[in-house]
């Protein structure tokens, strides 16, 4: 985006990116607690946090993803139990729709592992030939767009992060650390 702030920071309407976030995950009735991870020594965090209506509890950010997933799980210990799910969410996404997230809540948690919200690919997808040159067109039929929040049960996902970290395997959403452990989780198409 080409500015300093980073971008959960920047506004929108008026406010902060992580604040309409916020202020959304709140509003959903079955979501008990938020969690905010930052990054060790953020400023900006503070300034926002003031001015929130919502009571957020807080953890610090780690190296990758995956560690400041683990720190925001461990931050809702206290709060939850192993099998309680937990969504996860990026505070720059704070146009998530309240009827998506309360689709996933109900659409995941029935099959007992979890899932993501996605959509499905439109886009003509290419595979380049290292070279950035076009090796081959991937037939997108079948193919999701994952985004978040992302929903599963504390005590697996807290296990499935860690083993992938153990493993070495540098996971880009909880989805894939999940299918590490053969979870499938289920796709939960948005409505926009």
């Amino acid at each position: 985006m080409n500015v300093a702030t980073p971008k959960q920071y920047l506004k929108l309407a008026g406010r902060s990116l992580i604040a309409h976030t916020i202020e959304r995950l709140a509003g959903v009735a079955d979501i008990a607690a938020v969690v905010v991870v930052t990054a060790p020594g953020d400023a900006c965090w503070a300034r926002i946090r003031a001015g929130l209506e919502t009571e957020v509890l807080e953890a610090e950010g780690g190296a990758e993803r995956c560690d400041s997933v683990l720190n925001g799980l461990a931050a809702l210990r206290a709060r939850a139990a192993a099998d309680d799910w937990v969504l996860v969410h990026d505070a720059a996404r704070p146009c998530v729709r309240r009827a998506d997230i309360e689709r996933l809540m109900r659409d995941a948690g029935e099959n007992g592992c979890g899932g993501l919200l996605a959509t499905p690919l439109n886009d003509t997808i290419k595979r380049d030939d290292g070279a950035q040159y076009v090796a081959a067109t991937i037939d997108r039929n079948g193919l999701w767009r994952a985004l978040t929040p992302q929903m599963f049960r504390l005590g697996a996902l807290e296990s499935a992060l860690r083993s992938a970290r153990a493993s070495g395997v540098a996971v880009t959403d909880e989805a894939q650390a999940m299918e590490l452990t053969g979870a499938t989780p289920r796709l939960v198409r948005t409505s926009g």
